[in-house]
């Protein structure tokens, strides 16, 4: 057996350009989410078991077969976080920023882990960016929320993706339709459902629903929607928000199936889909969860929010050709290591000038310098043999059109300006 060290199956590296993908995720999502108020939050990734029973619901796939739980050495369970609102419900009413005189408005980006089959935009350790708002119980929070989740998305340069709509109802007209729809569900043949859905129908039937089970879906396409049991208020809510969402000439399709993965959800529930990347083609998901903050501790504080599969959104990331290098600096064999503490030296002047670049550490002949130059796509080469090192000069060459010429050290970092503007022009 070798001994040669290998990831853990469903957990990944990721070297540029992927790492570059999620770089420029993240960027766009702090810019865009700070236009509506947003701040980061960044809570840990452990915390105690209880937390996700309470907060996702025991009757969720997430919570029986998913999360990662384990003793600490004093016994007690812990939990690597399967997704990021519940530690954020207990981080905000921990620290009394969850109240229902104000608003707080945060995102969170990082790791989640969840024991799954590994699939194509989905690992065990997979990465989120979520925004939660906590506080409005108001129509408009949702829309902001939904019109802010399809601009981010667009900001990425995604395009053909469908928003999913719903209404889960509330506390007061949810249990109604919640009895309606068990009793619907008993009219069936039980043994046509899948093992899960059959303990799911006396359980929480609209967990059957969700199912991804063929045989399942087409069984309950008929099902009792939720939208025609609504009482005014809830019904009103919806409307309101899609009358918003019509406002802003933003398409969606209502969908009476959507009740995602995780208990919490109340009233707006939404998923944005693309088909561009097989069956499992939610990339953003999220909704209203008024009871969560008091489910958990807290206040009765109402509460929205979405998360994002960055896997997934990098599968669908429109491809963009890595930025150049501005330069790379090559000391020519002759020149010992006076040659390379003045690369150096240069090398740090172009950096400290806001150029990106680097220097060969070691001399080369002229044909091994150009070929590192041309491995390393910068747009410039300097190159300093004995006479340049005497002289206090290097020779600049612009690596798109071959042309070269001597200029002094210090004229170097006007003249890489020029050259990679003249590259722009050209382009």
């Amino acid at each position: 057996m070798s001994n040669t060290p290998t990831a853990i199956k469903g957990f990944a590296d990721m070297f540029s350009p992927d790492s570059d993908a999620f770089t420029k995720m993240e960027a766009v999502a702090r810019e865009l989410f700070s236009r509506y108020g947003y701040t980061e939050l960044r809570t840990p990734i452990l915390e105690y078991t209880e937390l996700f029973k309470r907060g996702i619901g025991t009757e969720t796939d997430v919570v029986q077969k998913e999360m990662y739980t384990f003793p600490d050495r004093h016994g007690r369970s812990l939990t690597m976080r399967p997704e990021a609102t519940a530690g954020v419900m207990r981080a905000c009413i921990e620290h009394a920023r969850a109240s229902a005189d104000s608003v707080t408005k945060v995102f969170t980006i990082g790791p989640m882990f969840r024991y799954e089959r590994p699939q194509k935009g989905r690992l065990r350790q997979f990465h989120q960016i979520n925004c939660e708002c906590l506080g409005p119980v108001e129509p408009y929070a949702d829309a902001e929320l939904l019109v802010m989740a399809v601009r981010f998305l667009e900001a990425l340069g995604l395009k053909d993706l469908t928003l999913h709509l719903n209404a889960l109802g509330c506390p007061q007209c949810r249990p109604a339709y919640r009895e309606a729809l068990r009793n619907w569900l008993r009219q069936l043949d039980a043994d046509a459902l899948c093992e899960d859905c059959r303990r799911r129908t006396e359980t929480n039937p609209l967990r059957v629903l969700d199912c991804k089970v063929s045989s399942c879906k087409s069984l309950t396409e008929n099902a009792p929607k939720i939208t025609d049991h609504l009482c005014p208020d809830c019904e009103e809510h919806f409307a309101q928000v899609r009358r918003l969402l019509d406002a802003e000439h933003i398409e969606y399709v209502l969908d009476h199936r959507l009740v995602r993965g995780l208990d919490y959800y109340t009233r707006t529930t939404f998923e944005i889909v693309s088909d561009a990347i097989g069956a499992q083609g939610t990339v953003a998901g999220g909704g209203r969860y008024d009871g969560l903050v008091s489910q958990l501790g807290g206040g009765e504080v109402s509460g929205l929010g979405f998360a994002c599969g960055m896997e997934r959104l990098a599968l669908l990331l429109p491809e963009t050709e890595a930025p150049r290098p501005d330069f790379y600096i090559v000391t020519l064999n002759g020149v010992g290591s006076d040659g390379r503490t003045a690369a150096f030296s240069l090398a740090q002047s172009l950096r400290n000038a806001g150029l990106k670049g680097e220097m060969g550490f070691s001399t080369r002949s002229v044909k091994s310098a150009m070929r590192q130059a041309g491995k390393s796509h910068a747009h410039c080469c300097l190159l300093i043999g004995e006479q340049e090192l005497a002289d206090g000069t290097a020779v600049i060459k612009d690596m798109d059109s071959g042309e070269q010429a001597a200029l002094p050290l210090a004229d170097a970092a006007a003249r890489i300006r020029t050259l990679i503007a003249s590259h722009s022009d050209r382009a």
